[in-house]
């Protein structure tokens, strides 16, 4: 087959995906990889992916330029020939379907990665997200959930028998515990065996937490050090940060598994998520976790058990949990072993992928909505 991936940006591609254009590749299929251009290309074309840059892509809501986007995404999908688009991100998750449909690729399949409206959200927000989605999957032939409580939300909308939750997955020969990688990243650090680390993972943005890690390192830097590996995001830029200097920014690294590895606590103080695939990748890793209590989180573990679960924009409670793990390393130690099992038995993104796959396949054999190619006409 000729399949496409669709994301916002190519580092959804390259970071997000990359286990499954792994996958599709090595099932002998022709695979393409569609996203704004970015310094992630290299990454996605040494998978065996064929990348494709729509330059007037852009991650963030611009009616102008979106409906530019949506033209030109048109296009490139008509020239592509496809038998497959996957769509991904909320934004390319809406325009994609449509796009699929107009262009007449015979089977649309959609990932939500998390939907960007919270049960908390002001109204006119979850309306317009809502509405978004539920126009959105007319034009799709199969729905693919990261989490229940998602496809809980929309089922009104959903076809029958044509959605199912997959949860997600890491690579697990990649992440997997490094004692070695681990003396090497701290010894990088400057921190010595007797000492704690605690660190997240993420792009440096407020919904990730940002205000309140930099608030509990403020509150414990006595007693640990406190690192933030990730990109910057330029959307934040206005967002107000107190104690941010309580905080080592690390930047965007590639050896992850050494610097999970490397943690005694990791954190993720999250507002909104799909499905957590830094905690994932923790807890494969078999570090010790807080995370807030919310969708996309829950589906990690269990409090308790697997992780200490706390309310998100709660930087009080996380400070509490947090300072539970750096006093009990029995504590620690349970709860990474019991995440890394979990993590075995539960996240491994090689069978979400032969999934995607499978979903394909069903659509293909069941015929009637995925052969109506005509334009305009959803499925």
């Amino acid at each position: 087959m000729r399949i496409a991936h669709l994301t916002t940006v190519d580092m959804s591609l390259a970071l997000l995906l990359a286990t499954e254009l792994e996958v599709d590749v090595a099932g002998g299929h022709e695979v393409f990889g569609i996203s704004a251009p970015g310094r992630y290309v290299a990454r996605v074309e040494a998978l065996g992916v064929t990348h494709v840059g729509l330059p007037a892509l852009t991650r963030s809501w611009n009616p102008r330029q979106d409906v530019a986007a949506f033209r030109e995404l048109v296009r490139t999908l008509r020239s592509l020939h496809l038998d497959v688009l996957h769509t991904h991100n909320p934004k390319t998750g809406v325009m994609g379907r449509i796009a699929g449909r107009l262009a007449g690729i015979p089977v649309v399949v959609n990932t939500c990665h998390g939907l960007w409206a919270r049960p908390q959200d002001r109204w006119r927000k979850r309306a317009f997200v809502y509405g978004a989605e539920a126009f959105a999957i007319r034009f799709s032939d199969y729905e693919l959930f990261q989490n229940a409580a998602d496809r809980d939300t929309l089922r009104r909308f959903l076809k029958p028998g044509r959605h199912e939750v997959v949860g997600n997955g890491v690579d697990l020969e990649r992440f997997r515990p490094d004692p070695e990688g681990r003396r090497r990243v701290r010894a990088e650090l400057g921190v010595g065996d007797d000492e704690l680390l605690v660190g997240t993972i993420g792009r440096r943005v407020a919904e990730k937490g940002l205000v309140e890690f930099a608030e509990v390192a403020e509150q414990l830097g006595d007693r640990a050090t406190f690192v933030w590996v990730g990109p910057e995001d330029g959307s934040d830029t206005h967002v107000s940060v107190p104690h941010e200097d309580a905080v080592r920014f690390l930047g965007e690294r590639s050896d992850m598994a050494a610097v999970y590895s490397a943690l005694d606590v990791f954190v993720l103080a999250s507002h909104r998520e799909g499905f957590s695939r830094a905690s994932m990748e923790a807890a494969a890793c078999g570090v010790a976790m807080v995370l807030t209590d919310i969708r996309g989180c829950r589906e990690i573990g269990s409090h308790e058990v697997h992780v200490l679960s706390v309310p998100a924009a709660d930087p009080q409670a996380l400070m509490y949990a947090v300072q539970r793990l750096l006093d009990d390393p029995d504590v620690r130690g349970r709860l990474g072993r019991a995440a890394r099992g979990r993590a075995i038995e539960e996240f491994d993104q090689r069978e979400v992928a032969q999934t995607s796959l499978r979903s394909y396949d069903a659509v293909r054999r069941g015929g009637s909505r995925s052969r109506r190619r005509r334009a305009g006409v959803p499925a």
